[in-house]
């Protein structure tokens, strides 16, 4: 019995063969979800990055260094991390997840962050997912009250205006003196999860850590 199921993803595979997710060239090996030539195509963030908001900064790749809007004006939540850049082909992977609930693009998604290596997350942090548009995870912590325009055609300051009040945290004291592990998406200018974390602030988290599949990088 042990050998039907391997005999039936055999037939499976000669009747239907798999493809690629992004460019739907037939897969062979063992990946069945991307392709060489997309999985080259992919874009990882490298180090060295700016310890506190996660952005590709110049330098030596150990160095702990903040970039210099985090020096301006540092952001609410302790750090943030993104594994690759927000651009073609994942943000079509992402887009299919996020506004068709299209889940078949997640085997993609998970091989492109298997070869990452994530920061560690005290055990007793919260886990908190954001966008709350995605079904299936907890949204009682966290829950948008409005939804504003989009950010798309703002500067950081109508951003900033447009996301205010935005979020709150319903009235418990689960987040009292807890560290917090923000998931978002993709952090684009650190707008929306700046809101979400003075939110999470002010009702008592200790510390708020970010983290993000993609980061849209800001053109020089």
């Amino acid at each position: 019995m042990h050998g039907l199921p391997l005999l039936l993803k055999a037939a499976l595979d000669l009747l239907l063969p798999p493809r690629c997710l992004l460019c739907g060239r037939f897969l062979h090996g063992e990946c069945r979800a991307l392709c060489s030539d997309c999985l080259k195509a992919i874009k990882y963030i490298r180090l060295p990055v700016c310890r506190c908001c996660g952005a590709e900064v110049s330098g030596e790749a150990n160095r702990r260094q903040l970039c210099g809007s985090c020096l301006r004006r540092p952001p609410p939540f302790k750090r943030a991390m993104a594994v690759i850049h927000y651009n073609q082909p994942v943000s079509q992977l992402l887009h299919r997840l996020k506004y068709s609930g299209d889940t078949t693009v997640l085997p993609g998604l998970a091989k492109i962050i298997e070869t990452v290596q994530m920061p560690e997350i005290p055990q007793s942090a919260i886990i908190i997912f954001f966008p709350t548009r995605i079904k299936d995870i907890r949204t009682d912590l966290l829950r948008r009250v409005r939804d504003p325009p989009p950010q798309t055609s703002l500067d950081g300051v109508a951003r900033r205006k447009n996301l205010h009040s935005a979020f709150i945290v319903p009235e418990n004291n689960l987040l009292r003196g807890r560290s917090v592990c923000l998931v978002d998406d993709v952090f684009t200018t650190g707008t929306t999860v700046a809101e979400c974390s003075k939110t999470l602030l002010d009702k008592g988290a200790e510390e708020i850590q970010v983290l993000t599949f993609a980061r849209v990088t800001a053109s020089k």
